[in-house]
């Protein structure tokens, strides 16, 4: 069952949402401000949020941009004002997966939830640490890689946290896009691939990792990166 959290302020819109998603057998969670909602949503476990712009305490916005830097796989669809189409241009260029306008039917509502739920990835588990088959082994908590030889690398926050979605969706090829989206929380229309790429680059240098034999990420070509065959995850 999915777990959904609902944000809006206004308690009848709210307690409306509530009453549809949970008469479709959704789990829900509920929320009118702003400031702990936040706390809510990076404390995580959800699967999904609904969650209006217009707050008190935190704004729709610096929810979607700590949540996005946060816990970037968690998918938002944005409740906006009629007419606010400033509002979901922001919305999607910040990370949202979609929005819906007020007043929306509780039809079209279910309908949104259900299409961004079937084609977001999986929610994370929790990689505590990625170890290859030549020994060298990367603490994601501490950000740091330690090889067979006792030396170690400190690793930067985007690189630790591509190497967990890569050993979270392990057994698969991750197109650019999506990295671009989940990891960086970009939308990658306008936004070059060089950057996964660049980023590859300088974390296979920090890991002695070459991509001909890849320990850690290897390449799928036409389809992009997916972690290593042989390492070893540990949850």
């Amino acid at each position: 069952m999915s777990r959904i959290l609902v944000v809006e302020d206004d308690a009848a819109i709210r307690r409306g949402i509530v009453d549809a998603l949970r008469f479709s057998k959704y789990e829900v969670a509920e929320c009118g401000d702003g400031t702990a909602a936040l706390e809510l949503a990076l404390r995580g476990g959800y699967d999904l949020l609904l969650l209006d712009v217009m707050l008190p305490g935190t704004d729709g916005f610096q929810i979607l941009e700590a949540l996005k830097r946060e816990r970037t796989a968690t998918p938002v669809i944005l409740i906006t004002a009629r007419g606010a189409e400033d509002d979901r241009v922001r919305g999607l260029r910040g990370g949202a997966d979609d929005y819906v306008v007020k007043p929306f039917s509780a039809r079209e509502l279910l309908a949104r939830v259900e299409a961004v739920l079937r084609r977001a990835p999986e929610r994370p588990a929790e990689v505590r640490q990625v170890r290859s088959i030549c020994g060298t082994a990367i603490d994601l908590e501490r950000r740091e890689a330690t090889r067979a030889d006792g030396g170690a690398v400190q690793l930067s926050e985007k690189e630790a946290q591509l190497i967990t979605y890569l050993a979270v969706h392990s057994g698969r090829a991750i197109g650019r896009d999506e990295i671009l989206q989940r990891v960086w929380g970009l939308d990658p229309r306008g936004v070059t691939t060089r950057t996964i790429d660049m980023h590859i680059a300088r974390l296979r240098e920090k890991l002695g990792d070459d991509p001909a034999t890849p320990s850690f990420v290897a390449t799928v070509r036409g389809k992009g990166y997916m972690l290593a065959a042989g390492a070893e995850i540990q949850l």
